[in-house]
């Protein structure tokens, strides 16, 4: 439709555009949240590890068994352990985040069509 020579696309290839985008933006989220889950399973491992191993050199320390350079090492796997539940909280973050970004795509989808009468309903 022209209007003092102003003209519209048409509101299907407008909503085809919408949806293509939303995809593409959906299918992003995902391979995001994919990158998110490794990490997470990375350091889940190496954390249960550390804390093992701690657990272990502390009780060997607590029954005389360990060599004195084992304070150090306990001191090593502790500083460890915090610093992978301080990522394991950013990245529990950023997964609460992305949840929040799909919530908020699904309803911009949603709301998508171009057409008036489709929004309405």
């Amino acid at each position: 439709m022209a209007i003092f020579g102003f003209r519209t696309r048409n509101p299907e290839r407008d909503d085809a555009t919408d949806a293509r985008r939303f995809d593409r933006l959906a299918r992003l989220l995902d391979e995001i949240s994919d990158e998110i889950a490794v990490e997470r399973s990375g350091l889940e491992r190496r954390y249960r590890s550390a804390t093992t191993d701690a657990a272990f050199l502390v009780e060997a320390m607590e029954n005389d068994g360990a060599a004195d350079r084992s304070n150090d090492r306990v001191e090593e796997l502790t500083a460890s352990i915090i610093n992978c539940e301080r990522r394991l909280d950013v990245l529990s973050r950023q997964v609460s985040i992305l949840d929040e970004f799909r919530t908020t795509l699904s309803q911009l989808a949603r709301k998508a069509p171009s057409d008036p009468e489709k929004s309405a309903r």
